[in-house]
C-alpha cells in the first residue's frame, strides 16, 4: 500500500512529530523560524485541489524526517522554503539574509527559473529537469520529497490532462534521479503501479 503523508492538521501537529524524532529544541525553533517565515510569503496560497499552500510544504518536511531520517536542519529549512522564491515575491536574497547561504543555496537548486530571453516555458522546464541530474545530494532530497507530495494525490488534480502530464513527467525525469535513495526507488515504484492509470485518463491528449 502506498505511503501517504499528511500535514493537514498544521504546523503544531507536525511540529509535536518531529519532537518524538527527537530532533532538538534549537532546531525546532530555527524550523518556526522558516515555517512563519514561508506562511507570511505564501499567504492564501492554495494547492491545486484547494488545500493550503503550507500543507505541501509540511508533507515534504514529513516524508524527509520520519521516510528518510533526516535532520540536517538547514536540509529542513529549504524544504520547508523551497517554493518560497518560485511561487511568491520573495527573493533569493531575502532567503539568504534570514536564512544563510546553505540554505539559500538549496533553494535555489529547486527554484524553477523564469524563462530567458527567446526561451519558452516548456524549454525553461525541460532545462531546469536536466539541470536536477547534476544536483548535490542535500538538494536532490529535497526535490524528491516535494515532488514526492506533489503526486501522492495525483488523482485529486483537477484537471486530468494536467494529471497524465505530471505523472509522465514524473517518471521520465524525477525517478531516474531515485536510483542513489532505496527508499524513494521504491516509493516512486509503488506510486507508478498505484497511480499508472492518470497516463490514459484523458485518450484524446495521447495524440496531441
Amino acid at each position: 500500500m502506498l505511503q501517504v503523508f499528511e500535514a493537514a492538521a498544521g504546523w503544531s501537529s507536525v511540529r509535536e512529530r518531529l519532537v518524538r524524532r527527537r530532533i532538538a529544541n534549537r532546531d525546532l525553533a530555527s524550523l518556526d523560524e522558516a515555517v512563519e517565515f514561508a506562511v507570511r510569503w505564501h499567504a492564501d496560497q492554495t494547492r491545486p485541489a484547494g488545500e493550503p499552500y503550507v500543507e505541501h510544504l509540511l508533507e515534504v518536511v514529513c516524508v524527509l524526517v520520519e521516510a528518510v531520517g533526516t535532520t540536517d536542519i538547514d536540509v529542513l529549512r529549504a524544504a520547508v522554503l523551497h517554493d518560497v522564491v518560485e511561487d511568491t515575491e520573495c527573493l533569493l536574497e531575502n532567503v539568504r539574509e534570514r536564512f544563510g547561504d546553505r540554505v539559500a543555496v538549496l533553494v535555489d537548486w529547486v527554484t524553477k527559473p523564469v524563462p530567458s530571453e527567446g526561451q519558452t516555458g516548456e524549454e525553461a522546464r525541460a532545462a531546469y529537469l536536466t539541470r536536477l541530474r547534476t544536483a548535490p545530494p542535500d538538494a536532490l532530497l529535497v526535490k524528491l520529497a516535494d515532488r514526492l507530495s506533489n503526486v501522492q494525490r495525483l488523482d485529486t488534480h483537477p484537471r486530468p490532462e494536467k494529471r497524465r502530464s505530471y505523472y509522465l513527467e514524473t517518471v521520465h525525469s524525477i525517478v531516474p534521479l531515485t536510483q542513489s535513495h532505496p527508499w524513494f526507488r521504491q516509493w516512486y515504484a509503488d506510486w507508478r503501479d498505484a497511480f499508472g492509470h492518470v497516463a490514459v485518463d484523458n485518450p484524446d491528449a495521447c495524440s496531441q
